[in-house]
């Protein structure tokens, strides 16, 4: 028996599950009798978005649970999963359950009782992802940015997307950077919904999703006595948390002194730890930070075991758990100027990299991520996004109309 949280309008909710492999088509028909939601007005999603749709048309966007065969293994979705529903009409909602109370005004609470509701933290020793892989050009892209023009002075993010193997091995083909404000210590990440559902409908056509968060460490954080801060371990959690992507993988970027003296650009990856992960969504970690708070303890609301001590900080190492790392040559080419940095991407870009690319079949010359992102701004977003995407995964030829399109874009 499994369970998977349902999240929608209502609220999180929780549908048990006896056979782990079942398809799309039979999850619906378990909401339908658990949750009372009639087949025909569910909308399933893994994106957290679809919870912002406002019309019928904004639901046609997610399409990754559209299949109904497809099933819940084959989506990366077990026990304790997170599902997003949205649905019409309207259903009474079951209020909370009875309180069954206990100790001195109820039964008597045993050892085990009593051992049953410490929230213990213990180290993770195997990630749930066999390795991640990183696509060459797209690392090098990132890391040249962040060296060459922000000397790793300030914080710079971007959300990984790629590939998850039945055996757990993920591989990292592009990275979205989304709009952020970066300062030596902090990283406000100023999401975007409308730009990250063409990024979602460009990995879509590519046969790729988000599989991990990938950010920077600044030359002053160097000098600290951690591996992630407070604060980093309180944001890489909550992506992992809302991903609901048991291989999801967190990266870092930072600068390290070389036996010569010198600094080289180093890359380390880890996945949070399950633990991590329930205590970040149960609501346990204290969110509010202050200036004189050590930033390699993160602070708990209420009294956690680590071993045998009871705590309210905990060490963030206990947190991590180490993932290896690979590269790879991927499909894609990074070479396209890249969204939301100090230079605004126009169309004189395009033109730029279609005259420079003049030699190459027109489907390589915009087999780039961060170009598809462009013109995708332009297209419509349920239909050309993901043909188009679906053309650089497959490399057959671009239907001449969109080739005009493009071009027509790029001399406008």
């Amino acid at each position: 028996m499994i369970q998977l949280r349902v999240r929608s309008r209502d609220g999180l909710e929780r549908v048990s599950i006896e056979n782990p492999q079942i398809t799309v088509s039979q999850l619906k028909t378990l909401i339908q009798s658990q949750l009372q939601i009639p087949i025909q007005n569910q909308t399933l999603s893994t994106n957290q978005n679809l919870l912002l749709s406002k019309t019928p048309a904004d639901l046609l966007n997610f399409t990754d649970m559209a299949n109904p065969n497809a099933t819940l293994s084959s989506l990366n979705l077990a026990h304790g999963s997170i599902v997003f529903l949205a649905y019409d009409g309207e259903r009474n909602v079951s209020g909370p359950r009875n309180f069954n109370p206990a100790g001195s005004f109820g039964r008597k609470m045993t050892m085990d009782d009593l051992i049953a509701k410490q929230v213990r933290v213990t180290r993770q020793e195997n990630p749930h992802c066999e390795l991640v892989s990183f696509d060459r050009d797209s690392a090098h892209a990132f890391q040249h940015y962040v060296n060459e023009t922000l000397a790793f002075g300030v914080k710079r993010c971007g959300f990984m997307y790629g590939t998850v193997s039945e055996t757990g091995k993920v591989e990292v083909d592009f990275i979205y950077e989304p709009p952020q404000q970066g300062t030596e210590e902090n990283l406000a990440i100023l999401r975007d919904p409308d730009e990250e559902k063409l990024v979602e409908a460009i990995g879509i056509g590519l046969g790729m999703r988000k599989v991990g968060f990938i950010f920077t460490q600044t030359i002053s954080q160097d000098k600290k006595d951690y591996t992630m801060s407070n604060k980093e371990i309180l944001q890489a959690a909550e992506f992992h948390a809302e991903s609901g992507l048991k291989e999801w993988v967190t990266a870092i970027v930072k600068l390290e002194v070389n036996e010569d003296g010198g600094a080289d650009v180093h890359f380390e990856a880890f996945q949070m730890s399950d633990n991590c992960v329930k205590l970040f969504k149960d609501e346990l970690f204290e969110t509010e930070t202050a200036e004189d708070d050590d930033p390699k303890l993160s602070k708990m609301k209420k009294d956690v075991v680590v071993g045998v001590k009871d705590t309210r900080e905990v060490d963030n190492d206990f947190f991590l758990v180490v993932v290896k790392i690979f590269d790879h040559q991927g499909p894609l080419s990074s070479t396209f100027p890249i969204e939301n940095r100090i230079t605004h991407v126009t169309l004189k870009a395009l033109k730029n990299h279609l005259d420079r690319t003049k030699s190459l079949p027109f489907v390589k010359r915009i087999s780039d991520f961060h170009l598809l992102l462009l013109l995708a701004r332009f297209l419509d977003l349920n239909a050309d996004v993901p043909a188009l995407a679906e053309c650089v995964q497959r490399q057959t030829a671009v239907p001449e109309g969109y080739q005009l399109l493009i071009e027509s874009l790029a001399s406008s």
